[in-house]
């Protein structure tokens, strides 16, 4: 079974959507199996993450910018921006996929976790993500 999803971002940073996943596994005809994820783009990646506390969410971001500076004399990929190719370089650094098992049409997460798109574009926008329930 395979569907697709929408996600809104602000700009850069974390944006939860456990919920949406767990909706369209409730649409879904089977109870259980491995539920993959995969965003289509090269300058956001996906998480699970503590969905608690959002200060966990910014020290992350806070961490992977330190890590990963705008304007780094070594980049040539600069089209698009100062955020441009740090956003790819964070996106190779995480996940562009994950697969959660679910029982019972639940996703198997921990009671602290999330399901969240990280995004490394300063610019707000549209993101994709295929979701792919399996046996």
């Amino acid at each position: 079974m395979i569907g697709e999803l929408s996600i809104r971002t602000d700009g850069q940073g974390m944006t939860e959507f456990t919920q949406q996943v767990q909706n369209w596994l409730l649409e879904q005809s089977q109870e259980e199996g491995l539920c993959t994820l995969f965003v289509q783009h090269t300058s956001c990646s996906l998480v699970i993450q503590e969905n608690a506390d959002p200060s966990a969410q910014r020290d992350l971001e806070q961490w992977m910018n330190r890590l990963v500076p705008e304007n780094d004399p070594l980049y040539t990929h600069t089209y698009e921006g100062p955020d441009d190719m740090p956003a790819h370089i964070k996106a190779a650094l995480t996940a562009t996929s994950i697969a959660i098992p679910v029982c019972n049409k639940q996703l198997m997460l921990g009671i602290w976790q999330g399901v969240f798109l990280w995004e490394h574009r300063h610019q707000p926008g549209m993101r994709r993500i295929i979701l792919h329930l399996s046996q």
